[in-house]
């Protein structure tokens, strides 16, 4: 049965506050863990109305605090806007108070436009063509101590969090297979290279003794609600929210709405519906035909699933749904019957 994890922005709806965010992302987490979910991500963007989880090392915190088994962690940290000691200190804090529980995924884009991005380095000089060697720095703080080592991050010196890679396009694919490490890719908002970066993490990735094969997930945006009908009404906020991010104004989560055909132009139809192409939205029966056609085609080891609704629950209950299919996905007969159609 292939693993079904989450990744949340605790996102803020219109005239709501990041404290609510918050409260619900963990609602959300606990009531994953019961669910089966793997693991409980957050991502690191920023300078965004409708996406709380800027500081995300402390949301974990909290996620992880109130939360007993499920794994927690980042999805993913933007490595060009930190220092690697600082990162390898923060997740080593969390790997402490939280042992065997806590994951670091990490991305080079500056998860956010790019005057944020100035105004969080400060330092002009770091940049994501330094990545791999950032990586390889801190995994180097995250791993034993080596004779002659001067700056160590207390804590996480020989804590070794596990480390992945996220993507969006060819390069993290290959910075994940040349450094032995699993791979995510975001083919929740970039689809297009999936298949091509896919292939070749698996064709140039390294066996390590830490990690003999490769492992490849992909993130999918999914809702899921009783009909097909309501499925596409709620998903209609997460449409605003790429068709507004695209027009240079992004808001608070929206909420959903009957018919988006008086909110866009073609154009920026066109560019949502391309962002969102591989997007799995309807009743169970729908998505339970999305998802099993998604799976065969990329042949991921793990699928991570995305949903910023703007009713919390209806958000519960697209989660909730989500595992009711993948318990439909692994039965022998239903993929049979599956395979045939």
């Amino acid at each position: 049965m292939i693993p079904f994890s989450v990744l949340d922005l605790s996102p803020i709806p219109a005239g709501s506050t990041a404290a609510t965010s918050f409260r619900n992302t963990l609602d959300l987490a606990r009531h994953a863990e019961r669910w089966g979910y793997t693991r409980f991500w957050l991502a690191e963007h920023h300078n965004i109305p409708g996406i709380a989880s800027a500081a995300t090392s402390v949301v974990i915190g909290h996620v992880a605090a109130g939360t007993s088994s499920i794994r927690v962690g980042a999805g993913g940290i933007m490595l060009p806007n930190h220092s690697p000691l600082v990162i390898a200190e923060q997740f080593g804090t969390l790997e402490s108070l939280f042992p065997g529980r806590i994951d670091l995924a990490l991305g080079r884009a500056p998860g956010s436009d790019q005057r944020t991005a100035r105004a969080l380095r400060r330092d002009l000089m770091s940049n994501a063509d330094n990545f791999p060697q950032d990586v390889l720095e801190l995994q180097a703080l995250l791993g034993p101590a080596q004779p002659g080592q001067t700056v160590f991050a207390v804590p996480g010196t020989g804590l070794e969090v596990p480390l992945w890679i996220l993507g969006s396009s060819l390069y993290g694919a290959q910075v994940a297979a040349a450094l032995s490490l699993p791979f995510g890719f975001a083919s929740h908002f970039a689809p297009d290279a999936l298949l091509q970066a896919l292939k070749i993490y698996r064709a140039r990735f390294q066996p390590s003794a830490t990690r003999p094969v490769p492992h490849a997930m992909a993130v999918v945006n999914v809702v899921v609600a009783d009909t097909d009908r309501e499925a596409q009404r709620q998903f209609s906020s997460i449409q605003q929210q790429f068709a507004n991010l695209y027009r240079g104004t992004p808001l608070q989560l929206q909420p959903p709405r009957d018919t988006m055909h008086d909110y866009w132009t073609p154009a920026e139809q066109a560019g949502v519906d391309h962002t969102l192409r591989y997007a799995c939205v309807g009743s169970p029966a729908t998505v339970r035909a999305k998802l099993f056609e998604f799976i065969a085609m990329t042949e991921v080891d793990e699928l991570m699933i995305t949903g910023s609704l703007y009713d919390h629950q209806a958000r519960l209950r697209s989660f909730e749904l989500a595992m009711d299919v993948r318990a439909t996905l692994s039965s022998p007969s239903r993929t049979a019957e599956a395979a045939v159609a």
